[in-house]
């Protein structure tokens, strides 16, 4: 921060007596002040490069600042800073022609873009086709119909870098009534606003050394604000707590690590949960062969909605329908059921003759189901149960995962022990993950851009799968020696990994970076699964052998009042337990 001067600006006797007489000295005072402020110091007035490692241009950075005064209205401030540095925002030409292009001077402004300096002839072609078109429009607005077509077959095809627009303007000529099959219509075709928007058109093919990209300074200050979330290890917030007045940096204050709630409707083992995709919901599944749905309360509060009876046998997973309306539970190579998360009623029992289903996801649709069948084939049904298609051979395990990305394209099973299946639905490709370890489970990203797989030498490794799958970050630390453990994203923009551990413990990472941030403690069983709320990234749950599940959020003294949880359960004070 810079330091205020010691001392003040004083007037001398004389001029307190001048001002007792109705005189003023204080306009020629505070214009000294500012002719001192304003001037540059000498021994940096000169530079062309400044700022504290001196690599920023000078020239540039005045010219960006003057751009975003421009932008925001402030034209007198904009005029002035480059009247007193001496550096133009634009060369006369450039002046020229944003007047003549916002003045809707077609012809004048083509021949003005010929003197700016185009990088080449293809840019110089496609800043005029996009003029020319703009007056092409307004002659048929004016029903100036043989004017357009003169200005089509002399002006617009000897500069067309688009062959097919070209064809719609040909046909637009005879149906000149249509605006809406080239893209406009009437009222867009005219006007400052598409003047601005043509001139935002043509800039793009100009270098950016001739005329400064819109918002260039915005868009320089937030790819800042980026670098700074993306570097704070525990960065865990909107981004309405980023300030340009410092450098950020959270505290683990922004980490669900103290235990607000302990769940134990359960009688046995809790194997996994799940948070709906609004975060309204926590579903659990149990060794004790129930599922529960919790509801979560404005205030984080989580309570028991419904019991899920019905299961002969241990339910391994449970699956939201993708407006959280239903929900799926997935029974030890049993049946599936489909429940109603309002009432709580079941809707639906899919079992196949002969054999046991051991995993399930719901198609983007919420129209269809996807199962993996202990023959280990894949198979998807209908809401009724009727069969759609069918992939069978080695699609998956008698253990297995399953997912689907958000456009429905890639189905997702382990296959074998070390390898994951990609299978492109659509175009009958396959395209696999392997691992030099067996795999254990593995979770999709929000983006269905990474899969997050679980191995048994106790490693976690997140896969790009965009393009050639490749792994991009490890997470170590965590213990699994006999059972399925799994892990998940979470947190602000899913920056965090989370998972659960034979140690009792949870483990937390950051994604990107892979430095292991946080151990919670608390569980006195292996713990199985770990769920972030999608919706609130201060809230997170886990599931153990211990038959409970640990709702986990801020510490309760950092929060107000209305943000404390109430005692749904057992009521914890923020400490673990």
């Amino acid at each position: 921060m810079m330091n205020h001067p010691s001392k003040r600006l004083k007037a001398s006797s004389g001029d307190l007596g001048s001002l007792a007489n109705n005189s003023s000295i204080v306009e020629p005072v505070l214009n000294g002040l500012c002719d001192r402020m304003a001037k540059p110091l000498t021994t940096q007035g000169s530079k062309e490069w400044i700022g504290p490692k001196g690599s920023i241009k000078k020239v540039e950075f005045v010219r960006i600042i003057t751009k975003a005064l421009y932008t925001l209205g402030y034209e007198k401030s904009g005029a002035l800073l480059e009247q007193e540095s001496g550096i133009n925002l634009h060369s006369s030409e450039v002046n020229l022609f944003r007047d003549q292009i916002l003045g809707g001077k077609w012809d004048e402004s083509v021949a003005t873009l010929r003197k700016i300096g185009m990088p080449n002839e293809y840019a110089l072609k496609s800043a005029t086709f996009l003029i020319l078109e703009q007056k092409f429009f307004e002659l048929l607005q004016k029903n100036r119909v043989m004017d357009a077509l003169s200005t089509l077959r002399h002006e617009i095809t000897p500069v067309c870098v688009d062959a097919k627009r070209l064809r719609e303007l040909s046909c637009y000529i005879v149906c000149s009534s249509q605006y809406g099959n080239i893209g406009f219509s009437s009222k867009d075709m005219v006007g400052q606003n598409r003047y601005l928007n043509l001139l935002e058109e043509v800039q793009k093919l100009l270098p950016p050394t001739i005329m400064i990209p819109e918002r260039r300074l915005e868009h320089l200050v937030e790819q800042a604000l980026s670098v700074q979330r993306r570097e704070c290890v525990f960065h865990n917030s909107l981004d309405g707590s980023l300030s340009l007045y410092s450098d950020h940096q959270c505290g683990k204050d922004q980490i669900p690590s103290h235990t607000l709630q302990v769940l134990q409707a359960h009688s046995d083992e809790v194997w996994f949960l799940k948070f709906s995709n609004n975060g309204k919901y926590l579903a659990s599944a149990s060794n004790d062969k129930t599922a529960i749905i919790w509801e979560v309360s404005e205030s984080r509060e989580v309570s028991l909605k419904h019991r899920l009876i019905g299961h002969e046998r241990s339910i391994l997973t449970v699956a939201w329908s993708p407006d959280d309306s239903q929900l799926l539970t997935c029974g030890v190579e049993e049946a599936v059921r489909r429940w109603d998360v309002n009432t709580g009623a079941c809707l639906q029992i899919y079992t196949k003759a002969g054999l046991g289903i051991i995993s399930c996801g719901w198609f983007p649709d919420g129209k269809c189901i996807l199962f993996g069948l202990s023959d280990k084939s894949i198979t998807m049904w209908d809401l009724e149960g009727k069969e759609v298609e069918c992939w069978k051979g080695q699609r998956t395990l008698r253990i297995s995962d399953m997912a689907v990305t958000n456009n429905g394209k890639w189905i997702m099973s382990m296959c074998r022990e070390s390898a994951i299946l990609l299978l492109d639905r659509e175009a009958s490709v396959e395209r696999l993950i392997e691992e030099d370890n067996t795999i254990t489970s593995f979770t999709l990203s929000k983006d269905s851009k990474f899969l997050l797989v679980n191995l048994v030498n106790q490693e976690i490794h997140l896969w790009s799968i965009v393009g050639d799958p490749k792994v991009v970050c490890k997470y170590k630390g965590h213990m699994r020696a006999r059972f399925v453990i799994r892990s998940c994203f979470g947190g602000y923009e899913q920056s965090f990994i989370a998972s659960g551990s034979e140690d009792s413990q949870v483990y937390l990472w950051h994604r990107e970076t892979g430095e292991l941030i946080e151990t919670l403690s608390g569980h006195s069983g292996a713990v199985n699964s770990v769920s972030w709320n999608p919706v609130d990234p201060h809230m997170m749950a886990s599931a153990s052998d211990d038959r409970t599940i640990r709702i986990w959020g801020l510490n309760p003294v950092t929060l107000k009042p209305k943000d404390v949880c109430a005692n749904g359960v057992i009521h914890c004070n923020g400490n673990s337990q």
